[in-house]
């Protein structure tokens, strides 16, 4: 039987001007750090409910260490097969209890419990899921999260980003007050995920009591202004957004290590506060703090340039005034930003 072709992606509502949180002045321009904290898996084959192991949780407390010596509050978005697995939990609550963390919750719906016979693509975006089942699995691992940890998660990433049009509100009434769901600029749409291409850098109001903190990606260059207009013009013709890079006229560059070079990154974070953003957010998935587990860590050299990249990207922020925030941070500073009615057109 031949596979299924994947649907339409979702792609979130305009964004009303009004949306967007007015941070307090007194907050300053800050970052965060998410961490995709999760199983390993192959990410060149499909997704199995199999892949449950955890052993790269064991570089956690080094990595937190690294972390809390630089005063960086880490957000640990901690997915089904963590949150259940006695040991890899119990280091997770070693770096609450150290201090300078806290937890959140990522939806795998492929690991995450009920199951449902779906065809595979739709195993990756729980988004697309019917609203009862997403609902069900958002159910099970706020939960196991609570049970393991002790605390109600308020913080939430769908895996792959896979965002739909039930979760904001699937969210809102759980009590979660931050989705990380959206990696601005990016679409998924392909393989029948999500398109935030419309979406940008800048934290807003998701549902009421809800904030969108995106994963910060801008576009450097010469020719940024145009970005968006350019990327998109780009994308059908084989190797020509990388021609645009090579030529210095426009890169697309996400706040992450992964895949991100150095250079890139710090002319990112330069940009973005060049133009405002008042919330950096970072991210990474944690199995890449051991070698051969993801794409961005095939050896132990690949981990080292990954401490290295952090180390020079701490100091430009630094070098820009530009300090962490804690999540609990983001929420009260959020707070003070109450949502605009009819703000969005829902979500």
């Amino acid at each position: 039987m031949p596979a299924r072709a994947p649907q339409p992606g979702y792609v979130p509502p305009p964004l009303a001007p009004e949306a967007t949180v007015r941070w307090p002045e007194a907050f300053g321009t800050r970052f965060t750090l998410f961490v995709d904290t999760e199983e390993e898996f192959d990410w060149s084959a499909p997704l199995s409910r199999r892949a449950r192991a955890v052993t790269a949780m064991a570089a956690l407390p080094e990595a937190h260490r690294r972390f809390r010596a630089a005063t960086v509050p880490v957000t640990y978005m901690v997915d089904h097969p963590v949150a259940t697995d006695a040991r890899a939990s119990a280091l997770v609550g070693e770096a609450l209890a150290a201090g300078g963390a806290s937890v959140g919750t990522q939806l795998h719906p492929w690991v995450n419990p009920p199951f449902a016979d779906l065809p595979a693509p739709d195993r990756g975006f729980p988004g697309v899921l019917p609203r009862s089942l997403e609902a069900a699995k958002l159910d099970v691992l706020t939960a196991a999260i609570e049970r393991s940890f002790g605390t109600r998660p308020v913080a939430y990433r769908a895996g792959r980003y896979g965002i739909g049009p039930a979760t904001a509100t699937l969210l809102a009434e759980r009590g979660y007050r931050v989705d990380s769901s959206m990696r601005a600029r990016y679409s998924y749409a392909g393989e029948g995920g999500p398109d935030f291409t419309a979406i940008g850098p800048r934290a807003f109001h998701l549902a009421p009591g809800l904030i969108e903190l995106p994963l910060t990606t801008v576009y450097t260059g010469r020719a940024r202004a145009r970005g968006g207009w350019l990327y998109g013009l780009a994308g059908p013709v084989p190797h020509a957004r990388g021609v645009l890079a090579r030529a210095g006229l426009v890169s697309r560059v996400a706040l992450t290590p992964e895949g991100m070079p150095l250079a890139d990154a710090l002319d990112a974070v330069r940009v973005a506060v060049w133009e405002g953003v008042r919330v950096l957010n970072f991210s990474f998935h944690s199995p890449t703090l051991v070698p051969g587990h993801t794409p961005y860590a095939r050896d132990a050299a690949e981990v080292a340039a990954f401490w290295r990249w952090w180390d020079a990207v701490l100091a430009e922020l630094a070098r820009l005034g530009v300090h962490a925030a804690s999540l609990d941070e983001v929420i009260a500073a959020a707070g003070e930003s109450a949502l605009p009615e009819r703000a969005r057109g829902g979500l």
